[in-house]
This record gives structure tokens, C-alpha cells and sequence, in this order.
């Protein structure tokens, strides 16, 4: 590509020899992309345009446009957008466009900034994270079917299950805590795509997606959950 505009929000950045820096950005046209600024880099969270030229991984970027007033994330909302920045720069293969996450990332963007006057502010929390994570894991090709289980069985209500990342449901003999019932598994069959989640789907895409996302990331865990905790510790 030569001089191509792209827009999108800046992810990461860290320092390249004097006066560049090596910056990853989640684009609308090319999903995550790397390269070279000769330049301050831009705030997160702020849309941005700039141009970018090269053919290999590492593209040169110039004349960056800084777009909207900026945006100044504090408490839950400042690691909630760390997290979301860090597993875009984890999970996302490179250049490779992402069009339902890409929407879903500015909405969410949107909506943590209303975090700290929202009635219920936990609850929106999770709600707006599972959903940005949703639109993430089905883009990504990780959808999980609520149909059937390992074996390619319906589910049933009535039965209890285990969740394997790579599998699936998978059918046990007996309840207890670690298991998931049939019955909150079928009550995602029922979810229209960009709706809110129901109070028994958001439990169960929390524990469903933090296996998922943590089995995706491998042995190496998020430094914005670790924080997260930590500052939830101190204050408690």
C-alpha cells in the first residue's frame, strides 16, 4: 500500500530509537496493524486517521489526524479500556479486518464513558464487556453453539456440563459448582444477536469467555487483569 488513509484508534505504542515509535492500532479497514510514527503517537481511545505505506508487517505511518475531543478513562473504566486495548493486541492476527469487533469496539468505547453516571454500574460493566467479547470470539471463529455438546447432541435442560475450550460441552453424570446446568446453557439459544444479555446469560458467557479468552492467550495472562485485581484489593 502507498499513502492509503486508514482510520482507527491507537491499541499500544512503545518507544523506537530517538524520535519514532512503533505503534499497533485497530483499524476499521485492515483490523490490527503495525508500524513506524516518526511522531508523538496519538491518546488511546481517541479515533484517529493517518496515512500508511509499506508492504511488509511493519508499515510506515504519517500524517496522523487526531479526531473528537479527548476521552479520559478513571477507575473501573481505565482498566476496563486497558483490557480491551490488550487482548485486541493479543488475539487479533495482523491485518486482517474485523468489521463487527471494529463497531463493537467504538460503541463500548462510548459506553464506558457513561460508566461512572450509569445507575448500576457493575452490571453495565460486565454487560458491555461480554458483549464487546462476543462480537470478538465470533469474529475470531470462535463461536460457541448453545445447540449441542461434544458428541453433537442436543443439549438438554436437564443435564449438567463441562466446558472444554476446544470441545465444547461436554455431558457429565453429576451437578456440582464447577459444572454448568443444561438449562443456563439453553438460556443463550434464545439471545438476538446485539441485544443486552439477560441477567442468567451474563453468568454464564463470565465464565465461559474468561475460559476461552485465557486458553486463547496461553501462558501468558493479561497484565490489565492482574492490575484490575490488585487495585480491587487495595481498596478493599
Amino acid at each position: 500500500m502507498r499513502n492509503e488513509v486508514i482510520h482507527g484508534y491507537l491499541v499500544h505504542h512503545r518507544k523506537y530509537r530517538e524520535k519514532s515509535h512503533i505503534v499497533h492500532l485497530f483499524t476499521e479497514e485492515y483490523g490490527r496493524m503495525d508500524g513506524i510514527l516518526r511522531q508523538t503517537p496519538p491518546p488511546q481511545y481517541q479515533p484517529i486517521t493517518l496515512q500508511a505505506t509499506g508492504k511488509g508487517d511493519l508499515k510506515n505511518f504519517t500524517k496522523l489526524e487526531i479526531l473528537n475531543h479527548p476521552v479520559f478513562f478513571h477507575g473501573d473504566a481505565f482498566f476496563a479500556g486497558f483490557y480491551l486495548n490488550e487482548i485486541l493486541l493479543r488475539l487479533c492476527p495482523l491485518e486482517e479486518a474485523m468489521p463487527q469487533t471494529f463497531l463493537q469496539y467504538q460503541k463500548t468505547l462510548a459506553q464506558l464513558q457513561l460508566l461512572s453516571t450509569h445507575p448500576q454500574p457493575a452490571l453495565f460493566l460486565r454487560q458491555i464487556l461480554r458483549q464487546f467479547e462476543h462480537a470478538l470470539l465470533q469474529e475470531l471463529g470462535y463461536a460457541v453453539d448453545f445447540y449441542v455438546d461434544c458428541n453433537q447432541q442436543a443439549i438438554s435442560k436437564v443435564m449438567s456440563y463441562q466446558f472444554q475450550a476446544t470441545e465444547g460441552f461436554l455431558p457429565v453424570a453429576s451437578r456440582s459448582a464447577a459444572n454448568l446446568s443444561g438449562e443456563l446453557v439453553c438460556c443463550m439459544q434464545n439471545y438476538v444477536e446485539g441485544a443486552e444479555f439477560s441477567a442468567e446469560q451474563l453468568q454464564l458467557l463470565g465464565k465461559l469467555y474468561r475460559q476461552m479468552i485465557s486458553s486463547l492467550l496461553g501462558d501468558r495472562p493479561l497484565k490489565s487483569r492482574q492490575l484490575w485485581i490488585q487495585s480491587t484489593q487495595s481498596h478493599s
